[in-house]
């Protein structure tokens, strides 16, 4: 069911099952599935080959990129980018001849943040809020807010302010010329409340 379909666009060649919620000005592309359950938020875009998985949450604002599935068990805030062919898992030992959707562990990816092409995000962790993933990068475990995170498997390399920008050892955004402090091992802006 789309809510306001006014502003969306939805590609002819794409699926949507039944008891999907679409927010106003949704864009999805060619070959997309969106399965039973899946709420989208409003001005997010799939690109082609995107699959939803049932009941997933996508916040407003994100991007998709092409051949990205979504599985059950993984949420996206608002605003969140996800790079060209991203990996998303559920499970930490599949097996296929075992039934093992019990126990799907949750993965949640928080406001802002960007996965850059063909990562592999691993389940049961949190993405934190503005974390830069680097392209090819293996993410095995939480990401705190703002980290910058390259490899595999991923490691901590930098911190990124809010525009995307990596900061300098000042932790001073060189595109913004935003302050930020770390506190209790996780930055953040300075004068901004928590």
């Amino acid at each position: 069911m789309v809510e306001d379909t006014s502003d969306s666009m939805i590609h002819p060649t794409s699926i949507i099952d039944e008891d999907v919620k679409l927010g106003y000005g949704v864009r999805i592309w060619h070959f997309c599935h969106i399965r039973e359950g899946a709420r989208i938020g409003a001005n997010s875009s799939l690109g082609q080959n995107v699959v939803v998985g049932p009941a997933v949450e996508i916040g407003s604002g994100c991007r998709i990129q092409n051949n990205v599935s979504i599985f059950s068990g993984v949420t996206l805030e608002s605003d969140v980018f996800i790079g060209p062919s991203c990996v998303f898992t559920n499970v930490l030992t599949p097996r296929a001849s075992i039934n093992r959707h019990s126990e799907f562990a949750p993965t949640l990816v928080r406001q802002g943040a960007t996965i850059g092409a063909n990562a592999t995000i691993l389940c049961g962790i949190e993405i934190g809020q503005f974390a830069m993933i680097g392209a090819g990068s293996v993410v095995t475990r939480t990401v705190p807010p703002h980290a910058l995170v390259v490899g595999n498997p991923a490691r901590q390399i930098g911190w990124v302010g809010q525009s995307g920008e990596t900061l300098n050892s000042d932790l001073i955004c060189p595109k913004t010329g935003e302050k930020h402090i770390i506190e209790n091992d996780i930055l953040r802006r300075e004068g901004v409340d928590r």
